[in-house]
């Protein structure tokens, strides 16, 4: 038992150090942010006054590889501490499902954890080029955002799950569940941005607060294709997670079906979501039209997981809240 307290306190201060970690994170992606438009106007001012753009060679002189900029270093330390965040995340993960011998997906505290690492994760592998690396400060911001609410509302102390969910099932269902859903958020802030950027299509000047963060974002049909990209991944993986729950429900309840308040808004969710892959093939939808029902899927998940959770009673309340 003190092997098992012990191994849950590690665990705790492996996602509090992630959190700690992530905040230091975003503050050097937003200096990234903010200097990068400082580091373009202190080279146009070099041009103007006859100096040599960045990069540019003059005859008899040998230069070496240009020097980074302010903002390429901000956010290079900035990318690089999300991948600490990440391995913290799993490391967390790790051991609390050691501390409780389970799989550690028994309430809400958890699922977020997962999902939030899953989102790190994903985004480690589809934010990788160049052009998307500015979408970093947006991506860890939701996460964030969770991982604040599962460390203070949804916090739950390591102890083991309710009969109900003593399964092998759990493992199966709920990981994919917790995959689909952090390749969603990915998904739904690339949609959100290209809402943003088709406002503000060119350099912002003068266009407000909303203008000057637009103007560093990548075009929108980079926008686009990410966020559609990213559907098609995360799209079969959550359905394949409610028919592994439905095949579950069937084992542990008797009937595939019954339309508890989980399942039919996980249903619904995964409609919306199926409407704007179908969206955006159709000509005359493709761009706002689409865009605006794959942030109505996002808001659709984050209902399921919260209101449905811990407002609504049903079979699947099991968020570990008291």
């Amino acid at each position: 038992m003190i092997a098992h307290e012990t191994l849950a306190r590690y665990s705790d201060w492996a996602f509090e150090s992630a959190f700690a970690v992530l905040v230091l994170a975003l503050v050097l992606l937003v200096a990234e942010y903010a200097t990068h438009r400082a580091d373009r106007v202190a080279e146009r001012e070099l041009v103007t006054a006859g100096g040599p753009p960045a990069g540019t060679q003059v005859p008899g002189r040998v230069d070496g590889p240009p020097a980074r900029t302010l903002s390429e270093r901000l956010g290079n330390m900035g990318r690089a501490l999300v991948v600490v965040v990440a391995a913290l995340q799993v490391a967390s993960i790790v051991l609390r499902g050691l501390s409780t011998e389970r799989f550690p997906l028994g309430n809400m505290y958890e699922f977020v954890s997962m999902a939030c690492t899953a989102a790190v994760l994903f985004g480690l592998v589809a934010l990788r080029r160049p052009a998307y690396r500015i979408m970093w400060v947006y991506l860890l911001v939701p996460v964030l955002i969770l991982m604040f609410l599962a460390a203070t509302v949804l916090y739950a102390d390591a102890a083991p799950v309710v009969p109900a969910l003593r399964s092998f099932w759990l493992p199966i269902h709920v990981t994919i569940i917790c995959i689909g859903s952090g390749i969603f958020l990915v998904s739904g802030v690339a949609s959100l941005l290209f809402l943003l950027r088709i406002r503000f299509p060119q350099d912002a000047e003068g266009s407000g607060v909303f203008g000057r963060i637009a103007q560093r974002l990548p075009d929108a049909q980079t926008l686009d294709r990410l966020a559609y990209r990213t559907t098609i991944i995360a799209f079969p993986l959550f359905g394949a997670g409610i028919i592994l729950g439905a095949i579950w429900a069937e084992a542990a309840w008797g009937r595939f079906w019954g339309w508890d308040p989980k399942e039919t808004v996980s249903f619904i969710t995964w409609v919306v979501y199926a409407a704007y892959l179908h969206a955006r093939a159709t000509s005359g939808w493709r761009n706002t039209r689409a865009a605006w029902i794959n942030v109505a899927g996002f808001v659709a998940m984050l209902f399921n997981l919260f209101i449905i959770n811990m407002v609504v009673s049903g079979l699947h309340s099991y968020a570990g809240l008291t």
